[in-house]
């Protein structure tokens, strides 16, 4: 119990309040968790992480569970039981360590949330593996199949060094154009 500032009077804590508990979901049914749990009044948490899907038409950003078949959760009243969420739809079983259903206190959620945010605010660039000095090989255009190396790479565009007929050109390509090579 802690006192209130100016006015020296009791205020309830819960520790119940302060964590969380995890769910293991069906496969690929979080989203279906998470409304189920929502709507059953439980406070649920999703993390989501961004990433871009190469396409035909360019990235797509994307918003992926950041940690896939686990939802997050916590009882929304002190008297609200956890039991409900083992038959809740979307849901496997709750995780537990031996007898005790796992934990995960306030503080690790916040730090996850922080994560979430910043990704979610990340652009293709700040997000792209390809960087300056890399060996890569083109597709999906004429020039598929040749290896260059990357000079820069900008939100909208990579250059990479070709060597065509000889002669070293630079050619601006958008980022799934290129992929990776091993060596």
């Amino acid at each position: 119990m802690t006192l209130a500032p100016n006015d020296n009077l009791p205020i309830e804590e819960n520790p119940a309040q302060d964590r969380w508990y995890l769910a293991y979901t069906k496969p690929r049914q979080e989203q279906i968790a998470l409304v189920n749990l929502e709507q059953q009044a439980f406070e649920a948490y999703l993390p989501l992480y961004k990433k871009f899907k190469k396409t035909e038409q360019g990235p797509v950003a994307l918003f992926e569970p950041m940690f896939p078949r686990y939802i997050l959760f916590r009882p929304s009243r002190p008297e609200q039981s956890i039991s409900v969420v083992r038959n809740t739809k979307g849901i496997a079983t709750i995780v537990r360590f031996g007898f005790e259903p796992a934990l995960i206190n306030d503080e690790l959620v916040r730090r996850i949330r922080l994560l979430e945010e910043d990704r979610s605010h990340a652009t293709l660039l700040e997000l792209s593996n390809l960087k300056a000095g890399q060996t890569v090989r083109l597709k999906h255009t004429a020039l598929g199949g040749i290896e260059g190396l990357i000079q820069s790479v900008s939100s909208k565009r990579v250059a990479v060094l070709l060597e065509i007929l000889g002669r070293p050109t630079v050619v601006q390509v958008e980022h799934h154009q290129v992929e990776v090579t091993d060596h």
